[in-house]
């Protein structure tokens, strides 16, 4: 039986303390921009990520806005409210023509930041005025009108900016980005990200300026299909083409080994378009920025203030729903949501992320998900926001490194992450997420289970291509000639194939197979491996179910079980004259196998070819 590399009690308490010294030290010495401040910064995050407690620093500024845009006499209303803690303790007051007007519904969302949404009822033509309090003390007010409705003029441009981006704008669309996702868990996917927004429960933006945009039955609505580097960018524009935020994109070029990707070419919401109608100049600008934005746009250099994005650092309050994180090999996710460690439940840091066959799928945090390296890779990855852009004579200006501070109330911007050891990272992102160390037995399975949510992504993954067949019998997928176009190339390789993915699974495997255990949890490997199982359908239509440990059994299989022309018995493993395979009718072309035989090399290795 496939089972765990089982270590003493004596070992492990040794490799655990050996984890926590290292962490220590790694602190006091690569420490982030601030690190002139010395040991007792070290000591300050050391005590507050014990405590479970986010620096006073890095919590988001209070903000408030009516939904939607121009809410007209009779038409019901909302308020959000997102910021502090206090946001779920507090009330939300609206005064007008006919008096004090009292919510009907509430909802909250309990991560960072903190939000409520209040819905009230239509109400008459007039000034109003929203105040939020908590203990009775006013913590902000806004004021608004409700008027008749009022049509967007043209202005020749995809959209025109009116004001740019402050820290209660940014609290805002972290706040957006968490309701669109929450309490969502592994499980969830759509097709398309459209289709998340058009969620009415769950996006508080929904049809905001009123020209059912995000009707999905309406005759112009949103359109949004990103792939994985896309899709930040899109959920970005989308927030900002709702606000009149500026919003920009930089043409990028891919950079090699030595060389980090360099920027060119800035194009924003105020390019002309000829198109009048906004919902339709919308979608065709995000088709436009689908072909300017790349795997490479998120690794530029650090400090590359002409940049998209900028680095922040690892800590409680500073990674934020809306960060997005840039992996060494091109992909590229975003932070949705950390629900904190409680008890004996651990902590959970969960992103979204876009495949190229357009499914969008929430990934939660670890080895298996989000790879870190600083060494031999093509530009430079990590944990980053997006730049901010502000107004200057009324046309969107880039945001520079050293106006991105705490005291201006952003995420500041922070070099932690550069030439990072990849142990220090994950160990100080374990420390970020579970504060309190956790017992053996509740990491074990919580590995599992994330490689058991990983492989029920994989079933979709190979569904679809095996579907493209289906509907085009007796055709071949052409297959990229070297290493590095198999693990990056477009087109139907890129859509159907799985390399990058089967990688990360391969890695995951070994985070599992490979976790120092003491003896007395083999039980619980034994136990989850035999009762976690992934169904796929076979080519003739039948199931087969695969047990975890059956899947771990075939794990050098996976070395060789990207190609999309191969049916889904041998993409799943099948042992050759099984009867699974049995049923096999679709093999990739011999020569393909040779250039994959050749290539292999890279996953036995755990290796990504630069890219």
């Amino acid at each position: 039986m496939t089972g765990l590399k089982i270590f003493t009690g004596i070992r492990f308490y040794q490799a655990f303390s050996g984890l926590i010294i290292t962490l220590i030290i790694s602190c006091a010495a690569c420490g982030n921009d601030r690190s002139s401040k010395g040991s007792s910064i070290s000591l300050a995050i050391a005590d507050s990520t014990t405590k479970n407690r986010i620096n006073e620093k890095y919590l988001p500024v209070n903000a408030m806005m009516v939904l939607p845009m121009n809410p007209l006499p009779g038409e019901p209303f909302r308020i959000i409210a997102a910021g502090k803690e206090e946001i779920l303790n507090s009330q939300i007051q609206v005064t007008g023509t006919s008096g004090i007007l009292k919510s009907h519904k509430s909802r909250t969302g309990k991560e960072l930041p903190s939000w409520r949404i209040d819905d009230f009822a239509g109400s008459p033509e007039g000034n109003y005025t929203a105040t939020l309090t908590v203990n009775k003390i006013t913590v902000k007010t806004i004021e608004f009108k409700i008027t008749p409705g009022k049509t967007i003029p043209a202005s020749g441009t995809i959209w025109k900016t009116k004001r740019g981006w402050d820290s209660s704008m940014e609290t805002l669309y972290s706040a957006w980005i968490n309701a669109l996702f929450y309490e969502y868990d592994e499980q969830s996917s759509w097709p398309s990200l459209h289709k998340v927004t058009q969620n009415q429960d769950h996006n508080f933006l929904y049809n905001y300026l009123s020209l059912g945009e995000d009707d999905p039955a309406g005759k112009n609505s949103v359109i949004m299909q990103p792939d994985c580097a896309d899709n930040p960018f899109y959920l970005r524009a989308y927030f900002a083409w709702k606000l009149g935020l500026p919003f920009g994109y930089h043409v990028c070029d891919r950079g090699y080994l030595g060389r980090n990707p360099g920027t060119g070419q800035w194009v924003t919401n105020e390019s002309s378009t000829s198109k009048t109608n906004p919902v339709l100049a919308f979608n065709a600008f995000m088709r436009r920025t689908a072909d300017g934005v790349h795997s490479g746009t998120a690794r530029t250099a650090l400090d590359n203030e002409n940049s998209d994005y900028y680095p922040v650092p690892l800590e409680r309050g500073a990674i934020r729903p809306g960060t997005v994180y840039a992996d060494p090999y091109g992909h590229t996710l975003i932070i949705v949501g950390l629900k904190p460690q409680k008890g004996k439940n651990p902590g959970l840091l969960l992103s979204v992320d876009a495949q190229p066959d357009g499914t969008v799928g929430i990934k939660r945090f670890w080895k298996g998900n989000f790879l870190f390296n600083t060494t031999e890779v093509v530009g430079e990855p990590g944990f980053k926001a997006f730049r901010p852009l502000k107004l200057n004579k009324g046309m969107p200006q880039l945001m520079k490194n050293n106006e991105l501070t705490e005291v201006a109330g952003f995420v500041p911007f922070s070099l932690q992450q550069k030439k990072m050891e990849t142990a220090v990272f994950y160990q100080t992102m374990a420390r970020l997420i579970n504060p309190k160390p956790l017992d053996p037995e509740t990491e074990l399975s919580g590995l599992i289970q994330a490689l058991h949510e990983q492989l029920i992504v994989r079933v979709t993954s190979v569904a679809n291509g095996d579907a493209y067949f289906k509907l085009h019998p007796g055709t071949v997928i052409p297959m990229p000639s070297n290493a590095a176009g198999i693990f990056l190339a477009g087109g139907q390789w890129e859509n159907f194939s799985t390399p990058n993915r089967d990688l990360r699974l391969l890695i995951a495997m070994d985070e599992v197979l490979n976790y120092p255990q003491m003896k007395e949890v083999q039980s619980l490997f034994d136990r989850k491996s035999s009762e976690l199982t992934i169904t796929y359908t076979r080519s003739d239509g039948s199931l087969q179910k695969l047990t975890l440990s059956e899947i771990l059994k075939r794990r050098d299989a996976f070395e060789m079980a990207y190609n999309p022309n191969d049916g889904p018995e041998i993409r799943w493993g099948a042992p050759e004259n099984s009867e699974e395979r049995s049923t096999c009718k679709r093999q990739a072309p011999a020569s393909q196998v040779e250039k994959m035989k050749s290539v292999r090399t890279w996953f036995s290795k755990r290796l990504h070819p630069p890219t």
